[in-house]
């Protein structure tokens, strides 16, 4: 029903349109949302780097505060000899896990750099990784408590990432006196991390469910971290465990800065990971600042779904009231169909009024179809009537024959102007039954030819191939034989279903050969001048005139060796007292023209100067035309081209008609 097609035709747009946006919505939505939780960690990285900073600034910090406290300097002047174990035991009043204080003496036991910052007086704050012998130097307690058991591996790992501090400390002469060593261990400062990820992951900044991580990492195990060893129950710290193989090739081999997600021990995390270097600037850990993924992933299809769910309530409603909207506006429509219907079965049916306000244009459609109902009945009772008094007229004026004497002896003169015609007509229906016979008989073994051809293939199979070209050979004269014995049929066939002589327009027909001759002529360098003028409808069988036109332009391109220009034009058949007789259609080419020799014989069957050519266009041509009162006129000019003229009537002659019977 129109409706539910109008109700296709309105959704499809809409339906479209929604999923674009959708598609588009989704991926602006996953772009922007991964793009900003990427760029969220590494602010979130950035902020845990800034903190690890003001950690080793508070390091420096204390160590200036112990140095320039009275005690410290009270024994630098006047008791040196217990400075050293003085320092010792203040680490744990200085927030710092070791304090050393080494004399100048012992500069040697510092690396190059170290020991050339040192003699300039530069304070210097790094981490450096310390094996059991040198954390025990710092601090009998670090070695133990440096001890990080590796999980999965039965192992421990003895070695300490410390945050170290040298501050050097001159006497009035300006000479390296001593040289402050502080520093705090990271190995297992749970403390720290939780305080940095505090500082990093604020509350209310993370999606429902997800939790901020904070990892401090020696080489590619995790130090310090609150990473759970289970994410679902918030247990445990991953504390021993390694870093992914993707993460440690990019950040500890080649030193570069990780920001994307991440499997983080037992899960995937949205994770940030950057360096950590020594004061020789080797990568020696990483620092590391996340937040669980799923959590997010979560947020995004919840909103998807409502997305998607306000999509289809759309589409519902939308569908909806589209669907009442057409139903309202087709009924009158269906009405107005049904009553159509009704009349061409011979019912008396009306409109009337339909269910719409006075003015509606469907309502004055329905108006007019009603009058124009009433005025077809009146004119079938008008025709009614005519016929009657026609039936009269006719009794009365066959009393009259004697009037018709002059007509008939202008009959008679036709007939005598038929009878020369009659005797071509006959000697080309005698050749015609003749070539008939031919082509039925050529065909008959021809089949039987073909038919062997197709079992010797079969028989050889793959042998075939040696004997191809002749096969081919075959194939194409066999294929020549039935295009020749093709037009002899059509030249001798005459009559049915085709022959049906109606009203057409023109230069719909010559447009549409023009779409058959351009599929035929694509390969070839042909263009189509086409003007079509004519106005005037003729009468005429379309079918045979379709032939004609093909056959005229087709015979134009092979003249022009496929290739140059044809001109197809149509104008009306205007006599000079400027009646309208019918319409006119000229095709031209610039082809090789016709000698005048030939002028007068292109029309005669079987005639024709082309090898492949069978000579039966022209003649069917030309009897197709003149069976229905045309004419086909040729102007040709060697060298120039030639120009075919086909005059078409409007109406086909009385007189036509009874040269026909009597040709017939």
């Amino acid at each position: 029903m129109v409706r539910y097609r109008l109700l296709v035709l309105t959704s499809v747009p809409i339906v479209i349109t929604l999923f674009a946006l959708i598609g588009l919505t989704f991926y602006w939505t996953v772009t922007y949302t991964w793009q900003n939780a990427l760029m969220n960690v590494r602010a979130d990285l950035a902020v845990a780097h800034h903190s690890m900073e003001l950690l080793q600034k508070e390091q420096r910090m204390e160590l200036h505060s112990m140095a320039s406290s009275y005690d410290f300097q009270y024994r630098l002047r006047f008791d040196e000899s217990t400075l050293s174990s003085w320092v010792r035991t203040e680490n744990k009043q200085y927030k710092l896990d070791f304090i050393v204080l080494h004399p100048a003496s012992a500069l040697g036991e510092f690396s190059k750099h170290e020991r050339h910052l040192l003699m300039e007086g530069k304070e210097q704050t790094f981490f450096q990784v310390l094996d059991s012998r040198e954390l025990s130097a710092l601090n009998p307690d670090l070695p133990a408590r440096a001890q990080v058991p590796l999980l999965k591996e039965h192992k421990i790992e003895r070695k300490g990432l410390v945050s170290r501090s040298l501050i050097p400390i001159f006497n009035e002469e300006g000479q390296l006196q001593w040289i402050l060593d502080g520093g705090i261990l990271l190995n297992n400062s749970t403390s720290l991390v939780d305080r940095i990820r505090d500082l990093v992951f604020a509350a209310n900044t993370l999606p429902d469910g997800s939790i901020g991580t904070v990892t401090i990492f020696m080489n590619d195990i995790r130090i310090s971290t609150n990473v759970p060893l289970d994410s679902k129950n918030r247990a445990g710290r991953a504390i021993g465990t390694r870093v992914s193989d993707e993460v440690s090739n990019e950040v500890l081999k080649f030193g570069k800065t990780w920001v994307d997600r991440a499997y983080v021990y037992d899960s995937w995390y949205v994770s940030a990971y950057e360096p950590l270097r020594d004061n020789k600037g080797d990568v020696i850990g990483m620092l590391y600042a996340g937040y669980l993924q799923w959590p997010l992933i979560k947020t995004f299809l919840t909103n998807i779904i409502e997305l998607g769910v306000g999509i289809v309530l759309v589409l519902l409603i939308s569908g909806i009231l589209v669907y009442r909207g057409s139903r309202d506006l087709f009924l009158p429509i269906e009405k107005i169909y049904h009553v159509a219907k009704s009349v061409q079965m011979g019912l008396d049916r009306r409109v009337g009024k339909l269910d719409v306000y006075p003015d509606h244009e469907l309502q004055i459609l329905g108006n007019q179809f009603d009058t124009m109902l009433d005025q077809l009945e009146q004119r079938n009772q008008a025709i009614k009537q005519a016929a009657l008094e026609l039936e009269e007229k006719v009794e009365q004026r066959t009393h009259s024959l004697h009037q018709k004497t002059e007509e008939l002896e202008k009959h008679i003169k036709l007939l005598n102007q038929a009878r020369s015609k009659l005797v071509v007509s006959e000697k080309l229906a005698a050749l015609g039954e003749l070539t008939a016979g031919i082509a039925h008989e050529i065909n008959n073994p021809l089949g039987v030819i073909l038919g062997n051809v197709e079992l010797i293939q079969f028989e050889l199979g793959d042998n075939t191939v040696q004997v191809q070209e002749e096969l081919d050979a075959i194939h194409a004269q066999i294929d020549r034989i039935r295009n020749i014995t093709r037009s002899l049929l059509q030249y001798s066939r005459q009559g049915g279903v085709q022959n049906e002589v109606t009203w057409h327009h023109l230069n719909q027909i010559v447009e549409e050969s023009l779409t058959l001759v351009r599929s035929g002529t694509k390969k070839m360098d042909v263009e189509f001048d086409v003007d079509l003028q004519a106005k005037c409808s003729v009468e005429v069988n379309r079918h045979q005139l379709l032939q004609v036109l093909v056959n005229l332009q087709m015979n134009g391109i092979h003249a022009m060796d496929d290739q140059g220009r044809l001109s197809i034009k149509t104008q009306d058949w205007i006599d000079d007292s400027n009646q309208v007789l019918g319409a006119i259609v000229k095709i031209v080419d610039h082809g090789c023209g016709i000698p005048k020799e030939n002028l007068e014989r292109i029309f005669d069957p079987f005639f024709t100067t082309r090898r492949s050519g069978t000579g039966l266009g022209l003649s069917v041509s030309q009897s197709l035309i003149e069976d229905i009162g045309g004419e086909i006129e040729v102007d040709s000019e060697v060298g120039k081209g030639t120009t075919f003229t086909v005059y078409l009537r409007q109406k086909i002659p009385a007189n036509h008609d009874l040269e026909l019977m009597v040709m017939s």
